[in-house]
């Protein structure tokens, strides 16, 4: 791991936000009511197994708060936002 470059965790990174983003996105076009509490929830499951992930990966500390921060909660929002647009999704209570 401490051979790794930073071009290394670009793809980690896209992969654990555009996983949060799907499972938000999955969970909001299913649920039948409080769609957007089930996508936050989605982007909470996936962000304490990045949480987890960051005690037994090594990993460079500016790489994991990148990840944390950006990678799980913001990705949640803007699949709430996204699906919220979407014409065949109505929000529910």
């Amino acid at each position: 791991m401490h051979l790794f470059e930073p071009r290394h965790f670009v793809m980690p990174f896209v992969a654990h936000a555009l996983g949060t983003f799907a499972g938000a996105l999955a969970a909001y076009l299913i649920a039948a009511n409080h769609k957007p509490a089930l996508a936050y929830a989605i982007g909470v499951m996936f962000l304490c197994g990045g949480i987890a992930a960051s005690f037994m990966v090594p990993a460079p500390k500016g790489f994991v708060v990148l990840d944390l921060l950006a990678a799980y909660l913001p990705m949640a929002w803007l699949a709430v936002q996204a699906s919220s647009r979407m014409p065949f999704a109505k929000r529910s209570a």
